[in-house]
């Protein structure tokens, strides 16, 4: 059996943060694409830079705001997984379901305790054991993977990717200099 990750309610938050905001900076970059080819079909996981963000959104959701909180039935999470707001088609669908995300994410981490972390959670489609820790993981793992799949899309287009790094993103913003 894998050794289990450890991970400190002070971490989660602070991994969520990075999340959401390297996540922030592929939308920007996505976005500033001409929309052609923002939603072009390119044959990556997801066919578009597009849905390969929602899908980012959608794993988040589920896992963080349905599965962590016990809102996971078959019925439950298929019913889900049809709401058409899942499933935007433009900008404007999109910042609305991602704004929910991420307020449903953060919710559900804000008051997390060593105990609830490693508390067992159940996903009807998953086989397994596994805690609301693997769940922080998964989640993280599974957004740097397709996100992984945008970089060599915007590499195959000569398009450089926006900066991921942990440090770069944590970094606070250069202060600016004053002119004399």
């Amino acid at each position: 059996m894998a050794e289990r990750l450890t991970l400190s309610p002070h971490d989660a938050r602070a991994i969520l943060e990075y999340d959401r905001a390297v996540f922030d900076r592929f939308v920007r970059r996505v976005r500033r694409l001409p929309r052609k080819e923002a939603f072009r079909r390119r044959g990556i996981g997801h066919e578009s830079l597009f849905d390969t963000l929602v899908h980012v959104l959608n794993v988040t959701e589920v896992w963080l705001v349905y599965v962590v909180r016990g809102r996971n039935s078959e019925r439950e999470l298929s019913a889900l997984f049809e709401e058409p707001r899942r499933h935007p088609t433009d900008w404007k669908g999109f910042d609305a379901y991602a704004e929910e995300v991420w307020s449903g994410a953060e919710t559900t981490i804000r008051d997390l305790s060593d105990r609830t972390l490693g508390r067992t959670v159940k996903a009807f489609w998953m086989p397994g054991h596994y805690t609301v820790r693997d769940v922080l993981w998964q989640t993280t793992l599974e957004e740097a993977h397709h996100l992984g799949e945008v970089i060599g899309a915007l590499w195959q287009d000569d398009r450089a990717p926006p900066d991921m790094t942990w440090i770069d993103v944590r970094r606070p913003p250069a202060r600016r200099r004053r002119r004399s």
